[in-house]
């Protein structure tokens, strides 16, 4: 043991293999092994006895002899209390990161292990688009951080990062001569630290930390684009799929695409159609896993003529053109069938979801009757129990499925159907409490043109 305190005199007089023992704190020392290097140690007594060697850390800045004596005396202050500066220093050291939390989420939500509010296993559509997001955003950005050690300032940091485009770019995907372009945007930063909220909920539950740094993080706007199709625009729509199909595009591509325009239905719901979930005769569709849940869709005629050019088999209505899985290049298909009728190209699938809603909400329909027809949320208590849609379900989705067909140029209207469209229209109630309209003309002339 040094009867004096180490400065900077003693330090450079260390040779290999030495320690030397501070004066005014014992435990303090310096001890230089083989190389050049010297670095500050304590040596120190848990609570339970055992004796632990620490390392304050390497000599020069910003460790100097006096700072680091002073940082010994704080550990002390810390044994004291019953703390291990040593093991909660080794702890940091082998802590899970973010990337390795990622991972673990993600291997727990593709076996099933992860619910969702509907109290079921993620969908494989969900699970591509989270390791997208995982990927290309999160592990890029916060990978290497500890998961005890994230902060909401990091997380805030983070947004924002991808707000600005910092992940945006070009990368490799799994398939050959795949191509992600990845972009940032507002809209992509509050999803995705939506999707980090999720992991770092499970790391609550995994006892990786206290609590999630995500809450109370505040996110930009959600941005839901309100955009629907025009009359001209349907009109170019109409014309696309018309040449699509002149231009032998793969059928099955140009009807679902069809088939949406004419039901509302999500993109997911209509490529994952199978034929045992079709009752053409009851003109009814029951989808068991749609976002909502168990959903009973009343499809009207022309739906059902889509339906009718196909063979009935034992699997997916509109196939792909290679394998039996879903049709996995639709959107590309699309794009290249909209040009065809030069279609603005923010018109995607889930515009004319929206145009449905929003051309059923022009025609005087309810809530509650387009809820019913395209699958939204809000269904009572009472529908569970429905195996059928009603005849008022699917007089509405004949009547909008009709309108949206006629604005597509496929449907051509009689004398009596334009006296009925300019007539007002009565409502009555059905026994279910769904609202119907009923045309007060009776006998409209009402007929396909050759497209459907």
């Amino acid at each position: 043991m040094s009867g004096k305190r180490i400065g900077l005199k003693e330090v450079r007089a260390l040779g290999p293999g030495e320690t030397i023992w501070d004066g005014a704190v014992p435990s303090f020392g310096a001890r230089r092994q083989k190389g050049p290097a010297v670095a500050y140690v304590l040596k120190f007594r848990t609570a339970e006895g055992r004796q632990r060697w620490h390392t304050i850390g390497r000599h020069g800045a910003p460790w100097t002899p006096d700072a680091a004596r002073e940082e010994a005396r704080r550990l002390l202050g810390e044994v004291v209390r019953g703390t291990d500066p040593s093991a909660d220093k080794s702890a940091k050291r082998t802590a899970t990161t973010v990337a390795e939390l990622c991972n673990q989420y993600f291997e727990d939500a593709e076996a099933g292990r992860l619910l969702t509010r509907r109290k079921t296993s993620k969908k494989p559509s969900t699970l591509l688009t989270d390791k997208g997001r995982i990927q290309r955003h999160i592990i890029p950005l916060m990978g290497r951080l500890s998961v005890a050690a994230v902060s909401r300032d990091d997380v805030d940091a983070f947004m924002h990062a991808v707000a600005d485009g910092k992940t945006a770019g070009r990368t490799k995907t799994a398939k050959k001569h795949g191509l992600a372009h990845v972009r940032g945007g507002k809209g992509t930063a509050s999803r995705t630290v939506g999707l980090l909220g999720a992991i770092f909920s499970y790391a609550v539950r995994k006892h990786m930390r206290p609590d999630n740094p995500v809450h109370g993080v505040i996110r930009f706007a959600d941005g839901t684009k309100e955009r629907r199709l025009s009359d001209a625009e349907y009109a170019m729509l109409g014309k696309s799929l018309r040449d699509a199909k002149a231009a032998d595009f793969w059928p099955y591509a140009v009807e679902v695409a069809r088939f949406l325009a004419l039901t509302g239905w999500r993109s997911g719901e209509a490529l994952g159609l199978l034929w045992s979930q079709i009752d053409i005769a009851r003109r009814t569709a029951t989808l068991m896993d749609t976002k909502t849940g168990k959903s009973v869709r009343p499809l009207s005629n022309g739906a059902c003529d889509i339906l009718r050019r196909f063979t009935p088999g034992d699997g997916l209505v509109f196939r792909a053109n290679r394998g039996d899985g879903q049709m996995s290049g639709f959107r590309k298909i699309w794009d290249r069938m909209m040009k065809l009728g030069s279609v603005p190209t923010d018109v995607t699938p889930n515009v004319l979801r929206h145009s449905f809603a929003s051309l059923a909400s022009d025609l005087g329909y309810s809530e509650p009757t387009i809820a019913a027809m395209v699958g939204h949320k809000g269904r009572t208590i009472t529908s569970r129990y429905i195996h059928a849609a009603d005849a008022v379900l699917l007089a509405a989705a004949d009547t909008v499925a009709n309108k949206t067909a006629e604005l597509m140029g496929e449907l051509k209207v009689g004398i009596c159907q334009r006296r009925r469209d300019s007539a007002a229209f009565s409502r009555r109630k059905s026994a279910a409490g769904v609202e119907a309209i009923r045309p007060p003309i009776s006998g409209a002339l009402l007929y396909f043109s050759g497209h459907f």
